[in-house]
């Protein structure tokens, strides 16, 4: 396996188990890789028997100006991917393409004051790199994040989005974030049970954060199964909200990561 002009080869740095279903791994980064905070990255696998190589799509966790790649993946039973993906470890090989994708990004939308992030599973990984950028929150007042997940074993990275108001680069602005967790199979002490859909169809999310979505205010980005994408996305603009397009900026962003 050589890397050519398509992709590099980087090496896994470090593999962090979440559950038994889901993993985030870093690896190193070509120093002319370059991508915008929602884009994903294309990486690849290669049989070690038959020696074809396996491509997927892989939203970006970590900050632009990180050294590393961060990815966050749910292992898919006998997914030709992610089971090989999930037997890899530190120190083995893993290709990278050299240009990154997709329009899951903030400049997607013009002015606007309150940044919503809604996410279901490993549909969090855009929004952790968003949220890693300073420029978010200094073009933003309001920070909306709302993790939606099965178990309270699956809220991944919680600890790292609650850390903001001690990183002596965020504090000053932590207090523009609003962190709503949703657990829909279990009861966890201060998180919501209910489906993001109907958080969002009922108002309780608006009323319980404080913030109204707002035309004129209110950017909203989707990520995750495609379900919660669709019915959401068919909730907002049944209430005036537009998609955002090439040219015509819009209120949301959408992106099905499944």
């Amino acid at each position: 396996m050589q890397a050519n002009d398509k992709f590099t080869i980087e090496t896994i740095t470090e593999v962090r188990p979440w559950t038994e279903s889901l993993f985030s791994f870093r690896t190193t980064r070509d120093r002319g890789y370059r991508f915008v905070p929602g884009q994903f990255a294309r990486i690849g696998v290669q049989d070690a028997g038959s020696g074809e190589k396996i491509w997927r799509a892989y939203s970006i966790a970590s900050a632009s100006y990180d050294e590393h790649l961060e990815f966050f993946s749910v292992v898919v039973p006998n997914g030709a991917f992610t089971s090989r993906l999930s037997r890899l470890k530190a120190g083995d090989p893993i290709m990278v393409e050299r240009k990154s994708f997709g329009f899951l990004t903030t400049d997607r939308f013009q002015q606007g004051r309150d940044l919503w992030m809604l996410a279901t599973g490993t549909g969090l990984a855009p929004f952790l790199s968003i949220l890693h950028e300073f420029e978010t929150w200094e073009s933003y007042e309001n920070l909306v994040l709302v993790q939606s997940v099965r178990t309270q074993a699956e809220l991944a990275y919680e600890d790292l989005i609650a850390s903001f108001d001690q990183s002596e680069y965020y504090a000053e602005f932590a207090h523009k974030l609003r962190y709503a967790r949703i657990v829909t199979r279990e009861d966890v002490p201060g998180a919501y049970r209910d489906r993001v859909t109907r958080l969002l169809g009922n108002g309780v999310l608006e009323k319980n954060l404080g913030i109204e979505l707002d035309h004129d205010r209110s950017r909203i980005m989707l990520c995750g199964n495609p379900e919660m994408v669709e019915d959401s996305r068919a909730l907002l603009t049944g209430r005036g909200f537009r998609v955002s397009r090439r040219g015509d900026p819009g209120h949301l962003a959408v992106e099905n990561y499944w």
